[in-house]
Parts: C-alpha cells; sequence; structure tokens
C-alpha cells in the first residue's frame, strides 16, 4: 500500500511542478538529420558531427514544486567544441511537439552562426542569434514563438532577489532583443544564485578530453578503452582527469584467523571479481554529474584479451624495404606534417600458389561472362576518308548533297578501329581488426573482403584492364602496414591469388596515409582515367588523435590531394553509419554503403562496371 500511494504522490507532484511534457516530447534521433543539414547549410562547420549532450546540475532558482517533488535537477543543455555540437538528447520543456522541434532547429541555427567563441557566453550568444536572424528572416517567427514560450516558462524577477532580478531582466532583453545588452550585470549578495538556463542559447563547453589535446605519452602502449567492442550508446557524459591518490600508508586491517570460513562454512555463491563487467556501470554513471578519470597503471581484461590476438612476428607478413615517410595533415595547426608517419610495404610469407576456391568458381565464370562484353573490340566506324568497304547510307547520303549543288561532307568508306579502354585502378582494402567480427555463422568481414577481391580481380581480368590491388593496417603513426596483394606491373596469376587468400585482420585504420601512398602509385600509371577504389568497414582510427576529428580531416585532406593529382577516390563501405562522415570525406556521390555486408563480393565488380562506363 505504501508503495501505491508513494507512486500516486510522486506522479501527482512531478505533474503539478511542471516543467516537463512528456507527450510532446522531441527525441534528437528524429530530427538528428535534420538538423546536421541545417547546421551545414547555415555555413556550419561540416566536420563537426551532432551527438547527444550529457545532463549537469541546474543551476538557478527552481519553484517549490520543483524542488519539493526533486524535479528537474538535472538538464541537458546544448553546447559546442571543437569537434562535436551536441544538443539535448530529449525537448520536452514546451507544450507542443512543433515548439520542441524548433528548439532543436534553432540551436542549429545559432551554433552555426557562432562567430564569436571567444567572447563570454552572455555576448556569444546575444551575437550568435543577432547573427542568425538577420542572415535569414525566415527564422525570426520561429524565434518569436520559442521566446515567447520561454519567457513564460521562467521565474519572473519580481520572484527574486535585487541582484537576481536584474540579471533576469538583461537575459529577457537579450531574448527579445539580441545585442541591446552589453553586458550581464554583477551578482552583490552572497546569497544569490547564478541565473536560470537560457534554453535558446548555447553554454560553455568544458575541457575536451576526447580531443586528446593533452594526451599522455603513456597512453599510446594500450588500446583505447572499448577495443573490445563494448556496446555502444549514444548517451554522454561530463569528465575529467584527475591523479590517482598514492597509496603510501595502507591502512593495516586486524582480523583473527579463526572467522575465516572453514569447508563447513562453505556456502557456494557466485561472487563477481574485479575482472568482471559490471552491470550496473552505466546506471551508476548516468546518476553521476561527473566522471572522473585516473590512469592507475592496471590492464582492463578486454585489453590483454586484445593483445593476444594479435599474430606473432614469425606469423606475420614479411616487410619490403625500410619504409616510407609520407606526410599527415593537423587540422588544428592548418599545416601539412613532413614525413610524420612511417609506411611499410609488406608482403606475405611463403603464400605460393593457390587455385580459386571452389565456392567462387561458379560466380566468377559468371563475372567473367559480363565484362567480357566491357573488354577492347573492333568495331566499324562510318562516314571515313577511306576503307575496306563503302558505307551505303553516307554514299546515299553523299549522292544527295551532290544533286543539290552542296558539296558532300562526310567520306564515304566503312573502317574498322580497335576502342581501348584507357584505365587502371587501384583496389585499397582495409584489413583492420575490425574485420575479425563475425556477420554471420560461417563468415568474418574479413572472409568477405577475401572473396570480393578475388572476384574483383577475376572480372578485371576478363576487361584487360590495369589494375592493382592492396591492403592496409596502421598501429600509431610509426607502424603503418601498406600489404602488397598484386601490383600494376605483375598479372593476376595463381601467387597473386595465393596473396589474397592469406590476408588476416591486423591492427586500426589510419586511412589518410594510406591514400597517400595509394595515390603515388596510381599517379604513375599513364591512363586517362584512374579510379583509386577505397574498401573500409568503419571510419578512421588509431591509437592515439587519430580516432578524434584529426584522423577523420586527415583522410579529408588525403583525398582532396588524389583529386589534385588527377585521381578519382571512391569509397565502398559496409558500415551503415557511414551515411554522417563519408559525405563529409568523399563528397554526396563519391561513397556506396553496402548495407548487407554478405552482398559485397557480388556488387564491388558491378559498382566499378558503373563507374568506368
Amino acid at each position: 500500500m505504501e508503495e501505491f500511494i508513494g507512486k500516486l504522490w510522486h506522479n501527482w507532484v512531478t505533474k503539478a511542478a511542471g516543467g516537463r511534457y512528456p507527450a510532446a516530447a522531441v527525441r534528437l534521433a528524429e530530427v538528428e538529420k535534420t538538423a546536421g543539414i541545417l547546421f551545414r547549410a547555415f555555413g556550419g562547420d561540416p566536420g563537426l558531427k551532432i551527438s547527444a549532450a550529457d545532463a549537469a546540475a541546474r543551476e538557478g532558482r527552481r519553484r517549490w514544486l520543483e524542488r519539493l517533488a526533486a524535479s528537474n535537477e538535472k538538464q541537458a543543455l546544448a553546447r559546442r567544441d571543437a569537434e562535436t555540437l551536441r544538443l539535448p538528447p530529449e525537448i520536452a520543456v514546451f507544450p507542443e511537439s512543433a515548439l520542441n522541434r524548433d528548439l532543436y532547429l534553432w540551436l542549429a541555427a545559432q551554433a552555426a552562426c557562432d562567430v564569436s567563441p571567444r567572447q563570454p557566453w552572455f555576448i556569444r550568444n546575444q551575437r550568435a542569434s543577432a547573427v542568425a536572424l538577420a542572415r535569414y528572416p525566415g527564422l525570426r517567427a520561429r524565434y518569436e514563438r520559442l521566446v515567447k514560450a520561454h519567457l513564460a516558462a521562467r521565474l519572473a524577477p519580481d520572484d527574486m532577489p535585487p541582484d537576481e532580478a536584474a540579471q533576469e531582466t538583461a537575459i529577457r532583453q537579450a531574448l527579445c532583443q539580441p545585442g541591446s545588452v552589453v553586458g550581464l550585470p554583477p551578482l552583490h549578495s552572497r546569497a544569490a544564485r547564478a541565473p536560470q538556463p537560457v534554453l535558446l542559447w548555447l553554454v560553455a563547453a568544458g575541457e575536451n578530453l576526447a580531443a586528446g589535446q593533452a594526451a599522455d605519452p603513456a597512453a599510446d602502449a594500450l588500446p583505447p578503452a572499448g577495443s573490445g567492442e563494448a556496446e555502444a550508446t549514444p548517451e554522454a557524459h561530463r569528465a575529467e582527469r584527475v591523479e590517482a591518490p598514492d597509496n603510501k600508508n595502507p591502512a593495516l586491517i586486524m582480523f583473527r584467523a579463526e572467522s575465516l570460513p572453514t569447508w563447513a562454512d562453505y556456502v557456494r555463491v557466485n561472487r563477481a571479481s574485479d575482472e568482471d563487467d559490471n552491470p550496473n556501470a552505466r546506471d551508476a554513471a548516468r546518476d553521476l554529474n561527473q566522471l572522473s578519470l585516473a590512469r592507475d597503471g592496471k590492464t582492463a581484461v578486454s585489453r590483454v584479451r586484445f593483445d593476444l590476438d594479435l599474430p606473432s612476428a614469425a606469423e606475420d607478413d614479411a616487410p619490403v624495404g625500410p619504409g616510407i615517410a609520407l606526410p599527415e595533415w593537423d587540422y588544428r595547426k592548418g599545416l601539412r606534417l613532413p614525413r610524420h608517419c612511417l609506411l611499410q610495404p609488406m608482403i606475405a610469407r611463403e603464400a605460393g600458389r593457390q587455385p580459386l576456391p571452389p565456392s567462387l568458381i561458379a560466380t566468377a565464370k559468371k563475372l567473367r561472362g559480363q565484362f567480357a562484353a566491357l573488354a577492347p573490340q573492333r568495331r566499324w566506324q562510318k562516314a571515313q576518308p577511306d576503307g575496306p568497304e563503302l558505307d551505303i547510307d553516307a554514299c546515299v547520303r553523299n549522292h544527295s548533297d551532290r544533286a543539290a549543288g552542296q558539296s558532300p561532307e562526310s567520306g564515304g568508306y566503312l573502317a574498322q578501329a580497335r576502342c581501348e579502354r584507357d584505365l587502371a585502378c587501384l583496389l585499397l582494402a582495409d584489413l583492420s581488426m575490425s574485420t575479425d567480427a563475425w556477420i554471420s555463422d560461417t563468415h568474418r568481414i574479413v572472409d568477405v573482403i577475401r572473396d570480393s577481391l578475388l572476384l574483383f580481380a577475376e572480372a578485371l581480368t576478363a576487361t584487360g584492364d590495369r589494375f592493382g590491388i592492396y591492403g592496409f593496417s596502421s598501429l600509431k603513426r610509426q607502424n603503418i602496414r601498406f600489404h602488397l596483394l598484386k601490383d600494376f606491373a605483375s598479372p593476376y596469376d595463381a601467387t597473386a591469388r595465393a596473396r589474397i587468400i592469406a590476408i588476416k585482420p591486423g591492427f586500426y585504420t589510419r586511412l589518410g596515409a594510406a591514400i597517400r601512398q595509394s595515390a603515388n602509385i596510381l599517379a604513375e600509371q599513364t591512363a586517362t582515367r584512374r579510379l583509386l577504389l577505397i574498401l573500409t568497414d568503419g571510419k578512421p582510427n588509431d591509437l592515439d588523435l587519430y580516432d578524434s576529428r584529426y584522423g577523420i580531416e586527415d583522410t579529408r585532406m588525403a583525398v582532396h590531394e588524389a583529386r589534385r593529382q588527377g585521381l578519382t577516390p571512391f569509397c565502398v563501405t559496409i558500415d551503415r553509419a557511414a551515411g554522417v562522415y563519408l559525405p563529409y570525406l568523399f563528397g554526396p556521390a563519391g561513397f556506396c554503403v553496402i548495407r548487407k555486408p554478405q552482398e559485397l563480393p557480388r556488387r564491388l565488380p558491378l559498382l566499378y562496371a558503373q563507374l568506368t562506363r
């Protein structure tokens, strides 16, 4: 009975306190694509991704009913940093869902017009609002509706102490007339509280630990957290880095030996160990206002298992040459770092010669028949000045022209000419550790990639096109592995087939360096059309800063450099979330997402035929 009455009281007092309208709630997942398009269309940084903001303790005064119901203690507010535009995961502050949706769109538009990021919070948001309304007058009607609804939900200045009332009055004027208030009045009383959150403005972003500006050199020795295929979550958590305390004087705990359990006292209980996953960790993290991260020198079990899966040096591919130094783009400094990466060409050790797997023979035969139509053939050319046979149509047309008193404009013969396909293609395959994931009971991603490379080579052999196949993986910038599977000078035979069959998952995906080396190889080919085909299963990442926006920007710059060399980069991926970042890297028409990975071997050759038709 107590529990029943408690639920009734909680529901009633929470509803009476107000501040939330669940029936009109709009979630970020519903408007994420629209807000992203609007943000970039209004001139926002195209490299920023849109993600959920974390819920922090709410500042400012609350109504007594809100304090009684313990509601609205936390609130997620929009913020922007160097890598992410964070919007609330859900907006339910207005009774109408249209207003909640408009608030998402307004926050995206204001973030795109944030022209004064170094200014104080109060001035910065006023200028961003004024710029957005001046550039896009169509937003004014929505903005005025949002301001009216937001002011009605805020505490009135009459219910506040004088200092807080002055600040509230200034905020209200700044909302109604952005840019009209030069500063926020100071608080003189010690009992005064910070102003209430302004839902239409961005808050100042805190320190971004994910960007890695203050990375610890020792941190590169281990894979990052989550490398053990942890479950992804769209929620965000505020974090700070702290120093682990030194346990110089550990406490001495006294116990009696007779208190230890004996065989007679033993009870079989499934007790958790330190290495077991905590099922309540996510709920505990959600309840904390801020997560504190410290490096204690211990190794997580997921990292140990990850390292045990790596191949030994004796089983690894053989290096070829001393390595190739390559540059890398640092978007934070806006400059190209020369000789920043070291790429090591590698070749399979004692791969031998292999026939085509029996499971692919029928498909390969069908593809060879289809691609044979693309092979160079002799074709008759009409209306030629000289040739072995007469062109009847041209002769009739020339006779009519002479009868009309006009001179013939074309010849009257048929001639045969060989139509060559002057193109070269380099296929670059991602062989990172993520390709070791299973997509079915019998196949991993790397198995699908292997079959795709084999069928791709079989199909191109029928056309006579020049092509090369390479694979890559990386372990930080000084160990980028570039696997030679088939170069342009060698034919596709049993040896090249054996190298493709011998591929195995490697490390990480430093895509920028691999694209630069592939572009240098492809640029040496004397062909009218040169296609750089990239096959991957995820976004660029590595152990260092490359896992953040740094890797995205470096890959984007490598793609631009390849286009300046006269190449055509095109990306084929099986990552379903690739639509978020690939348009920024390759452009809207520079990539293709294969939703079902098992269809990749069949669709890759057909996609090549479409690109080169």
